[in-house]
Order: C-alpha cells, then structure tokens, then sequence
C-alpha cells in the first residue's frame, strides 16, 4: 500500500506540473493499462490512449469544488489587496510599514465564471461584506441570478466595474484568450485580477502589457503559460504589483487525502476487472492485458 501511494504521489507531482502525456511518450510504455486521475484531463491525449488500449479514468467529482483552490484565490485577493508580501518584506528589511493597502469591505469581486469553485469564492466574498458580480456564458449566469447573485449585463460592464476580478473557469477552445488586453485596460487603476485557473485564459502577453500600462494595478497570479516557471526573470515575478505563487491551489494535505482516494478507488476498480469514471469506453473494446 505505501509503495502504491508513493507511486501515487510521483504521477500526481507530474500532473501538477502540467506533464504532457501524448503519444510518443505512451509509445514507449507498452505494459502501461491504466492512467487514473482526478478532475480535468487536458494534458492527456485521451486519443492516443484509446488507439493503444489505455483505460484513462477521471472521476469528475459532481459537486464537490476544489475548496483548496477557492481558500487560495482568497488568500491570494487578501495578500494583494493589503501588500502583505510587500509589507514583510519592508519588515524584514528593517523599514516597518511602506505602503497603504486596501479593505475588502464593500468592494465589487467579480466572478467571471460560475463553476463550482467560483461559486465558494463568492461566498467568502459575501461573508467579507462584499458585492458580488458575476459574468460567465448565459447557461452559468442564469444559475447565477437563479441563486441571488448579480449579473453584469455585459463583459466591458463587468471589467469596468469590479475592484477584483477573479477567474475560474475550464480551459478549452471557447475559453482561450477570453480575457484580451481590451478588457484589462477597461479595469480601474486600483483594480486586482486573479488567476488560479489557467493561464492561456487571458490573451497571451496581454497580462504583463496591461500591468505596465496601470490597467489594472494588481495581480495574483498562480498559473503561467510554461509550467515549472524557474525563470527568475521572468516579468511577473519581478514587478512589484504582483503576488506569485507556484501552482498551489489545490496543493493540500486535505485536498490530496481526497484526490488520492479517488484515484486508488479507480485502480481498485479497474484490478477487480470493473472500472469506474472511463473516459474512453471505446479503449475497453482491445485494452491491454
């Protein structure tokens, strides 16, 4: 059991880092049978694994938000909005208090994407006494209105009106580059975005280019177009209106204790010659044994 989990570990570990499972790669794994995961599954070619008899399972997880992610996104909105990266910083340094940061109270959070993890941060919104907006595509924004949130009446709205502006949403093909540079400079000055989900949501380059334009002031970034970002110099990570983090949202003890019980019920499963959550039924037709 700990060898499995330790095993467990190692794919998830890659997972986080976005490694890409295509088909050279599973080319050269022919006793590969199973791929079990969690949640979304772009970096997989769910293709190749069917052409090669790879059962790939993901369980979905219907109703369950990632709350590790939505704490941070919080987290990241708290650690902007009052400086406090800046802040300990200036302490560490020996120069006490350097700037003024701002409260939350009864400012607008946007939402921009109304998923089961953009749904948990506007509840710590309202719970921070703040007005809540929404945008998302029509189905998402009249789930929205039918569970007493506001709607914006159309994306330049939305963007001129939020203090923050926070994105969750899945990365597909009608979701890339959704966030373009006119959008951004439509922010306020003093206006925060935040990005826990993907990073090619916004429009490439389009992020950094607003920053360095004033529109918006802020960001707290936890995704980026090359994942491990090791680049030091990198832009975001040098401007000092920026907050970074690695790709943690839900890096948590309690969110791998549940995602790691997903993936084990899964190769449970799959062993007893019954698997769950299959992703491409058609590769059960000639899987490997």
């Amino acid at each position: 059991m700990r060898q499995l989990f330790q095993k467990l570990r190692i794919c998830t570990k890659l997972n986080a880092l976005r490694f890409k499972i295509r088909g050279p790669l599973l080319d050269r794994l022919p006793n590969l049978k199973l791929i079990s995961q969690r949640s979304v599954f772009p970096h997989i070619d769910i293709a190749d694994c069917t052409r090669l008899g790879i059962v790939v399972s993901s369980s979905q997880h219907p109703g369950t938000p990632s709350y590790a992610t939505a704490e941070l996104t919080f987290g990241l909105i708290l650690a902007a909005m009052r400086q406090i990266p800046q802040q300990m910083a200036s302490l560490k340094a020996g120069t006490w208090q350097i700037v003024v940061g701002s409260s939350l109270r009864h400012k607008t959070l946007g939402i921009f994407g109304y998923g089961r993890i953009g749904k948990a941060v506007a509840e710590y919104g309202r719970a921070f006494g703040m007005n809540v907006l929404v945008w998302a595509r029509e189905a998402s924004r009249a789930n929205a209105q039918a569970e007493g949130w506001a709607t914006a009446p159309n994306k330049q709205v939305f963007f001129e009106t939020c203090d923050i502006i926070s994105l969750h949403m899945r990365l597909v093909d009608a979701t890339r580059g959704i966030v373009t540079w006119a959008d951004l400079t439509r922010m306020k000055p003093t206006a925060l975005i935040v990005n826990t989900s993907r990073a090619p949501l916004i429009e490439a380059g389009s992020l950094i280019a607003a920053l360095r334009a004033g529109r918006p002031g802020m960001a707290a970034v936890d995704v980026y177009e090359e994942e491990p970002l090791r680049d030091t110099t990198h832009p975001l990570l040098n401007m000092p209106n920026v907050v970074c983090t690695p790709h943690l949202g839900y890096v948590s003890r309690e969110e791998y204790e549940i995602q790691f019980t997903d993936i084990f019920d899964q190769i449970v499963a799959y062993a007893a010659g019954n698997p769950i959550n299959v992703v491409n039924p058609d590769a059960l037709k000639f899987a490997r044994r």
